[in-house]
C-alpha cells in the first residue's frame, strides 16, 4: 500500500472512530427520553422506576462486559474488537426498533432487551475508541489532540439525543409510541452500518501487547489500595449522578401530573431541551478544564465541583416548583433559540453539569495515582463501576414514584456528599508500602 493510500485510510478510519466516539453518548442517553414514551403507557401505569429501566439496562450491560471487554481488546486487537462493538450495537438498536410494534408488557421487553444489548456494544466501544485514536494518531499530543476532539463530539451526541428525542415526541400521552422516534434509531443503524462497512476495509495494525507476567497478575491488586477502593466506590456514585440529574429532571418536565412543570405546551420537548443544556453545560465544563487542568489539580478541582454541586441541589430541592424563570433553550427541528418558562429548580439542576464534567476524570486521577503496574486492572474495574449510570437513578426513581421529583434528589445530594469526602481524606493513598 502507498504512502498516501496508507494516510487517506487513517484519516478515514479517524474519522469513522470520531462518529463512534459520537454514537456511545447517542445510544446511551437514548434511556431517559425514551423512557418517557414507555412510562406513559397504561400497562406502566406512570412508574418512574419502570421507567427508567432502559438507561438501567444499558448501563448493567457494563457489570459484566467491562473486564471481559479489557481482554478482547488485547486477545484479538483493536480493529476486532472495534468492528465486534459496532455489530453488537446495530443489532441492539435493531432490537429496539423492534420493540415499537409490540404494544404494552411484551413490547417493554424487547426494548429492555435491545438497550441490554446496546450497553454491550458502548462498553466494547468505550475500551476501544480511546486507544484506537491514540494509535492512529501515533501517540503522543496528537493521539491526546484527537482523543478530545472525541471527547467532545460524544458531548455534542449527549446534548443532541435528548433534544432530539424530546422533539419527536412532544407532548406524552398513552398514544405515544416507540415509532414517534423512529429517525433516531434509524440514525443509529445507519452510522453503526457505515462505520461497520468502512473500518472492515481499513487495514489497522496492532501495537504490540505487552506481556503480562504471573508476578503482575497476582502479587497484589488495585483492591489492596485504599485509595483505589474508595475511587472505584466513587466512580460508580459519580456515573449515577452524572446520569441520574438530566435523566430525572426530563421525567419531571415531561410529567403531565406535575403542575407548574409537566402541564406545559410539547412537555416532553422542553424537558428534552432542558435536559440537552445539562449535557450542553458539560461540553462547556469539558472545554474550560482543559485550559485550567495543567494549573488546578485534580483534588482541588473534585472540593470545589462537589461543593458547589451539593449547594444547587439542596436550593432545587427547596425552592418551591412554583417559582419559574424563563429559559434559553434550542429547538432542534426548527434550528432556533427559544425560551420556556420552566421551575428554577431546574435550571439550578442544569447548572449542575459545569460540575460533573470535570469529575471522571479527577477521580480517575486521584484513584490511580501510585499504582504503577496495577492501573490497567484498576481501568477494568472502573469500567465495570459504569453500571453505577443504571443503579442511582433507578433508586432515585423509586423515590420520586414514593415522595415526588425534587425531593428525591436527596439520592444525589448524598452521591455529591460521598465525592466530597473522597476528595478531602478518601483519595490519600495510605498503601504506600506495596511494591508498584
Amino acid at each position: 500500500m502507498s504512502q498516501t493510500n496508507k494516510q487517506n485510510g487513517s484519516i478515514i478510519a479517524i474519522i469513522t472512530m470520531f462518529f463512534l466516539y459520537a454514537m456511545i453518548s447517542f445510544v446511551t442517553n437514548l434511556g431517559a427520553p425514551i423512557g418517557v414514551i414507555w412510562k406513559s403507557q397504561p400497562e406502566i401505569g406512570g412508574s418512574n422506576v419502570l421507567g427508567i429501566m432502559g438507561n438501567f439496562m444499558n448501563f448493567f450491560a457494563y457489570l459484566f462486559m467491562g473486564i471481559p471487554a479489557g481482554k478482547m481488546l488485547t486477545k484479538v486487537g483493536y480493529k476486532k474488537t472495534a468492528l465486534i462493538g459496532i455489530a453488537v450495537g446495530f443489532f441492539g438498536v435493531l432490537i429496539q426498533y423492534l420493540s415499537g410494534h409490540s404494544s404494552g408488557i411484551p413490547g417493554f421487553c424487547i426494548y429492555l432487551l435491545g438497550a441490554f444489548i446496546s450497553g454491550f456494544s458502548v462498553c466494547i466501544l468505550n475500551t476501544v475508541v480511546n486507544p484506537m485514536l491514540n494509535l492512529l494518531g501515533g501517540g503522543g499530543n496528537r493521539g491526546n489532540q484527537l482523543n478530545m476532539i472525541g471527547g467532545t463530539l460524544n458531548s455534542l451526541a449527549g446534548t443532541l439525543t435528548p433534544m432530539l428525542v424530546g422533539a419527536l415526541i412532544g407532548t406524552v400521552t398513552a398514544s405515544t409510541k416507540m415509532a414517534d422516534v423512529n429517525l433516531v434509531m434509524y440514525i443509529a443503524m445507519t452510522v453503526f452500518a457505515a462505520a461497520f462497512i468502512i473500518l472492515l476495509f481499513i487495514p489497522i495494525q496492532d501495537p504490540e501487547m505487552g506481556k503480562v507476567t504471573a508476578d503482575t497478575v497476582f502479587e497484589h491488586s488495585p483492591w489492596a489500595f485504599r485509595h483505589c477502593l474508595l475511587g472505584v466506590i466513587a466512580i460508580f456514585v459519580y456515573v449515577g449522578v452524572e446520569v441520574g440529574i438530566p435523566g430525572g429532571l426530563n421525567f419531571f418536565l415531561s410529567d403531565p401530573s406535575e403542575k407548574g412543570a409537566g402541564l406545559l405546551e410539547n412537555a416532553a420537548t422542553i424537558g428534552g431541551a432542558v435536559a440537552a443544556m445539562y449535557w450542553l453545560l458539560m461540553l462547556i465544563g469539558r472545554l474550560c478544564s482543559s485550559v485550567i487542568a495543567g494549573k488546578v489539580s485534580s483534588r482541588q478541582l473534585m472540593l470545589t465541583t462537589t461543593t458547589i454541586g451539593m449547594i444547587l441541589i439542596i436550593a432545587a430541592m427547596i425552592i418551591p416548583k412554583t417559582t419559574t424563570v424563563n429559559m434559553p433553550l434550542f429547538d432542534i427541528l426548527k434550528f432556533k433559540l427559544t425560551y420556556a418558562n420552566v421551575p428554577l429548580s431546574a435550571l439550578l439542576l442544569v447548572l449542575c453539569g459545569l460540575c460533573t464534567s470535570v469529575m471522571w476524570a479527577s477521580i480517575f486521577n486521584l484513584a490511580t495515582e501510585g499504582l504503577g503496574k496495577y492501573t490497567a486492572q484498576a481501568s477494568g474495574i472502573f469500567m465495570m463501576m459504569v453500571v453505577g449510570g443504571g443503579v442511582l437513578p433507578v433508586v432515585q426513581n423509586f423515590f420520586a414514584d414514593k415522595i415526588g421529583y425534587m425531593p428525591s434528589y436527596f439520592i444525589y445530594l448524598l452521591g455529591m456528599a460521598y465525592m466530597f469526602y473522597y476528595a478531602l481524606h478518601g483519595c490519600k493513598n495510605v498503601n504506600k508500602d506495596i511494591p508498584v
